[in-house]
């Protein structure tokens, strides 16, 4: 038998006319889903086969004596593609589910579960994707949540302690002004007290909100510990001889860190000038800078008394005071906003370290750990 061109062409167009029929017949089936889809591919090539076959046998490049035995190997061969791309369709079909199952999750704000179905390697690569994506979003929304409720209490605090100065602001120069005060310089004295503490309440505000805004100035220089305790130390004696408080330093030679001076001074100060506010009279607040092995730390003891456990985690939040916790004052220092240890532990996370709290017998300790500068 001689093969020549028309006949193999002959095949080969009873075989393209037969795969185009069967794949446009199956268009709605194809549609449907990926088993319709896998389904089709397989009765296509199944339908190009047998086309091929009958323009063999009808271009007599395959014996007519020979088709009943080609028919059956056809159909064998076109029965186990079809049971295998049922198979392979129903696994597709079983990822897709789990991609949209973890897709919904992701939308509902719900870390998908690291558990379930065995999935090839590239639709596993994805979900874990989606799951890592969600984790990072369910701890964005977190923090955000955290920050929203921070503000709005932060409003609600400031707004009453803006209001007390204010107050007494307007009734003492109503005063002056219908000139119903035996002794104005009282008053005088009472207006610059106020005015103090409002424009210290608007530099904390200033402070955290840049903190808050992540634009505190970057560590440029080599802090030593013994100036800033020091300077710490000679700025708050004052406070400290007004409360009846011995306020004392030690420095152990600890190595310099890298970081900015009157921002760690304001932290270092926050937290001496919250322990000599809520110290007894005649106790004592000890500060302390020690060498912590590629590291330094920085102690301040006080006596107050101590917080109740539940308040130890909250110290550090925007508008904490714990007032209720702490040894009663006589008034001459009035609380702040309570902001300063918010802004202490901002300046300390900003210079990459660390600030904790703890109680002790008699008061609490304060603790900021920084990374010491490398030569």
């Amino acid at each position: 038998m001689t093969i020549t061109g028309s006949s193999i062409g002959e095949a080969l167009l009873w075989c393209v006319i037969g795969g185009v029929a069967v794949w446009l017949l199956l268009t709605p089936v194809r549609r449907r889903s990926l088993t319709g889809l896998l389904t089709s591919l397989v009765l296509t090539g199944a339908a190009a086969s047998a086309g091929a076959l009958l323009g063999a046998m009808h271009a007599m490049l395959v014996s007519w004596s020979d088709w009943k035995s080609a028919a059956v190997v056809l159909a064998i061969s076109g029965a186990v593609t079809a049971v295998a791309a049922y198979a392979v369709g129903r696994r597709l079909v079983r990822d897709n589910r789990s991609l949209q199952q973890a897709v919904a999750e992701l939308g509902a704000g719900v870390v998908p579960a690291a558990d379930g179905p065995r999935l090839t390697a590239e639709v596993e690569r994805v979900r874990n994707e989606l799951r890592t994506t969600a984790a990072a979003l369910a701890e964005t929304r977190e923090r955000e949540h955290s920050l929203e409720s921070a503000r709005r209490e932060l409003v609600a605090w400031v707004s009453h302690d803006l209001r007390t100065p204010l107050a007494g602001l307007r009734a003492m120069a109503e005063a002056l002004e219908d000139g119903v005060v035996d002794d104005p310089d009282v008053y005088a004295k009472r207006i610059i007290s106020s005015v103090d503490r409002l424009n210290r309440m608007v530099e904390d505000l200033f402070e955290l909100s840049r903190i808050q805004a992540g634009t505190l100035s970057h560590p440029t220089e080599h802090v030593g510990l013994r100036d800033l305790v020091d300077d710490c130390v000679i700025t708050l004696e004052p406070l400290a001889a007004a409360n009846g408080v011995k306020l004392t330093a030690s420095v152990d030679s600890p190595p310099p860190v890298l970081g900015s001076a009157p921002e760690l001074t304001r932290a270092l100060t926050n937290l001496v000038a919250n322990g000599i506010r809520h110290t007894r009279d005649g106790g004592q607040v000890v500060v302390r800078a020690t060498n912590a092995g590629g590291a330094v730390e920085l102690c301040v003891r006080d006596e107050c008394g101590g917080l109740p456990v539940e308040h130890l985690d909250r110290v550090f939040d925007v508008g904490f005071r714990g007032e209720e916790a702490r040894t009663p004052q006589d008034g001459l220092h009035p609380p702040g906003a309570g902001l300063g240890l918010a802004i202490t532990r901002g300046i300390v996370e900003a210079h990459r370290g660390t600030v904790d709290v703890k109680n002790t017998d008699v008061g609490c300790e304060f603790r900021i750990v920084l990374p010491a500068a490398s030569h």
